[in-house]
Order: C-alpha cells, then sequence, then structure tokens
C-alpha cells in the first residue's frame, strides 16, 4: 500500500532496522505474498530481512509460535505492519528495559477517534495496564493498542502454553498479562490502514519522515 510513494512495509523497515537498531526482521506473509517478496528482494533491507509465508492463518499468536525458532532468548518485538506511525520504535524498547522485571509486554498507545473499533486500554498510575477491551461497543476511554509490541520470552511460553495452533493475542493472551504490561502513549501520528478510506486518509495526514 503506497504512502507517499512509498509501500507502507518501507516505513516499518526504516523504524526498525535503522531507527530502532534492531539487527534483522521476520514478515509473516500470506495474501499477495509475491507482492511483498518481490518489494523486499530490492530493497536496502534486504539481507536484514527474512520471509516465512503462512499459507494457513494461524492467529496474531500462533504466527509466533510457529516461528519460535528464529526469535533467540531475548526480548521480542511484533508489529501489526498494517498500521502507519512516526512513533520512535527505539523509545518502546528504552521504557521495556527500564520497566520492573514482573513487566512482561509493552505496548504502544494512542488516542482513537474510534474506540469501538479498537483494543481500549484502562491503566493503573504506574501506567499498567489493569483492563483490556477488544472492540466493544462501550469501551471505557479512547487510549487504544497500537497492536505494537515488546515481549518478554516469558509471553512466548504462555502462546504454547495454549495447547493449540491458532492463537490470538487480543482475547487469549492479554487478558492473561493484565497487571504486567505497561502502555507507552504515543502523541504522534498512528492510524490503522485497514479500510480504502482509512489509507486516503492516510495519503492526506502523514508527513514522511525525512532521511
Amino acid at each position: 500500500m503506497p504512502i507517499h510513494d512509498r509501500p507502507l512495509l518501507s516505513y516499518w523497515l526504516d523504524a526498525l532496522l535503522r531507527d530502532a537498531r534492531i539487527d534483522r526482521v521476520l514478515i509473516n506473509t500470506h495474501y499477495l505474498h509475491e507482492q511483498v517478496e518481490a518489494f523486499v528482494v530490492q530493497s536496502r533491507w534486504r539481507d536484514r530481512v527474512d520471509l516465512v509465508h503462512e499459507t494457513e492463518l494461524l492467529g496474531t499468536g500462533g504466527t509466533i509460535l510457529a516461528n519460535r525458532s528464529y526469535f533467540g532468548e531475548g526480548p521480542l518485538f511484533v508489529a501489526h505492519a498494517d498500521n502507519l506511525t512516526d512513533a520512535s520504535l527505539g523509545t518502546l524498547f528504552d521504557a521495556h528495559f527500564a520497566a520492573p522485571a514482573d513487566v512482561l509486554a509493552t505496548l504502544l498507545a494512542f488516542r482513537t477517534k474510534s474506540p469501538t473499533t479498537c483494543g481500549i486500554l484502562e491503566l493503573d498510575d504506574a501506567r499498567r495496564i489493569v483492563g483490556f477491551h477488544e472492540k466493544v461497543a462501550n469501551p471505557p476511554g479512547n487510549l487504544a493498542s497500537g497492536a505494537v509490541y515488546v515481549f518478554a520470552p516469558e509471553v512466548l511460553k504462555l502462546i504454547e502454553a495454549r495447547g493449540h495452533r491458532f492463537v490470538d493475542l487480543s482475547t487469549e493472551i492479554m487478558p492473561g498479562l493484565l497487571g504486567r504490561m505497561i502502555a507507552i502513549e504515543h502523541a504522534g501520528f498512528f492510524m490503522d490502514i485497514g479500510t480504502p478510506e482509512a489509507l486516503e486518509q492516510a495519503r492526506r495526514a502523514f508527513r514522511a519522515p525525512s532521511g
């Protein structure tokens, strides 16, 4: 999906491999995977990107589980790359490493104008997530999960403990992490590019970073 003549994926790779000090990125593909593969081949980041094609969708947690051998023993960064943001992803890592030892996940959060279409977060005074409401009719606020996470290795074990291949992070994993997740609110640009209308709105509103 082009934003200012650049694929959305291009912004993500720049943010991760250049700005967030990550060594390698694994991209999970499914629909139109040939287009993603063709882009990666000609990308300046091609030597630091690995691709895996998921013929059967395994859910947001199932994908992590299926590729657990890739991730090693350290913290794991996970992002739904159909979002567009100008957030500094390195800041998310810094917050995770500075958090208390019992914190298992650090989430990027943003204020949404349509809270019924998002996962809405409730925080305590220490920014710990004490409530998570996934696309409910009357959510308690408008602070939304950006589906951008840093997970401690223990989260992968929790996904594996579900005992099945298809696992959804929002409905099966997040509720069990309440009180052990923190949210970092991003005050800048964040948008879910999930519809043609959202794509057009992003093209009008987003200011591409320089470089």
